[in-house]
């Protein structure tokens, strides 16, 4: 038998959160991205079950390529755009959309010999100060652009939001403002939001959204689960006791001995650890869930198991379930005690069987 660490992937899940985003924006296109394979979750996977979006959003060409070996007929962007001159090629033969916000990439597409022109979308940075033209240098790279034999027009227009997700009122809405105010006159579709943009901030659906975190069943906000915008968990990561410990009162749990026993207690040894993708830096206290209750973490995060202390679950016995996340115990929460974010937990989990 194989360790019993497994992702289940729940498809009707994955189909349901995407219908939150249609009910959401109703007016809009929708970008389900599925870069760092899906979150974790299987690019080929999602994408197939996700057919009906009009577009997929990946983070470079190699993701791409394997979405069209696939079968995958979607519209493709690289939100990264491309990192060499020589991707053009391969970008232009599949049809594949691209970022541009670098103007060596402007200069690229001048100078480059391609079969078919590439539909470009040009990235204005409106305050996340990672990629994109600054509003002093967007007309230039517009201008520019729209010069090139290279590429397909109009030419479609994005930014990206640095604090969409909190919903008090932020830069956000100074980014719509702006966006909106140097794009109105011009051809073209346009995109700004993010899932927490699709939430939190209506006015920015515009002609695309790009949802994903929230396809995957978690919330873009610190202070929100995923099921207070009713969406399902698609993951779910599971394991089983491997082991038991009756411990005495001072005992010393695991490497570095961070946790000691207040009182005679059983502990659990769940067959979980880094090596599987759990979080390497999950405190004393991290909620597991032991058939349907909660035993909170104790001691060190090892490679291939964790331990749990089995007080609440006294009748737990060597072979029982264990859930980590998903079902029935949120990921917001593990992410959490583990001073980190759903979408690193997502994107770590290796290893595990994955059912669907």
């Amino acid at each position: 038998m194989t360790r019993p660490a497994v992702m289940h992937v729940d498809l009707d899940a994955l189909q349901h959160n995407f219908s939150r985003v249609r009910a959401l924006a109703p007016n809009s296109k929708i970008i389900a991205m599925v870069k760092a394979n899906a979150y974790g979750h299987g690019a080929v996977r999602v994408a197939q079950t996700l057919v009906e979006a009009d577009a997929f959003g990946v983070a470079c060409l190699s993701e791409a390529v394997e979405l069209r070996r696939a079968g995958l007929q979607n519209r493709i962007i690289l939100m990264s755009g491309f990192f060499e001159p020589d991707e053009l090629q391969t970008i232009s033969e599949l049809g594949v959309e691209i970022v541009v916000h670098q103007f060596w990439q402007i200069d690229a597409l001048r100078q480059v010999h391609i079969a078919a022109p590439i539909k470009v979308w040009l990235k204005i940075n409106l305050g996340m100060n990672r990629l994109g033209f600054v509003l002093n240098d967007f007309g230039e790279a517009y201008t520019t652009l729209s010069d090139c034999k290279n590429i397909i027009f109009p030419i479609n227009l994005m930014t990206h939001f640095a604090e969409a997700n909190v919903y008090e009122k932020t830069i956000t809405e100074w980014q719509i403002k702006k966006f909106y105010e140097i794009t109105r006159h011009l051809p073209g579709e346009k995109s700004l939001a993010n899932s927490a943009g699709i939430l939190a901030f209506p006015e920015a659906h515009a002609d695309w959204v790009r949802p994903g975190i929230m396809l995957y069943g978690a919330s873009p906000f610190e202070d929100k689960m995923g099921y207070d915008h009713d969406l399902k968990p698609v993951m779910t990561l599971t394991s089983q006791l491997m082991a038991i410990t009756q411990c005495k009162k001072g005992d010393r749990i695991g490497y570095g001995r961070i946790y000691q026993c207040e009182e005679n207690m059983p502990v659990g040894v769940v067959a979980i650890g880094y090596g599987d993708g759990y979080p390497r830096h999950a405190k004393n206290g991290t909620p597991v869930l032991v058939n349907d209750t909660i035993c909170p973490l104790v001691g060190c995060v090892s490679m291939d198991m964790i331990t749990v202390d089995l007080r609440p679950c006294t009748p737990a016995k060597v072979g029982d379930f264990v859930v980590l996340w998903g079902n029935d115990l949120p990921i917001e929460y593990v992410a959490k005690a583990a001073d980190t974010i759903p979408y690193e937990l997502l994107c770590h989990v290796k290893r595990a069987e994955i059912t669907s």
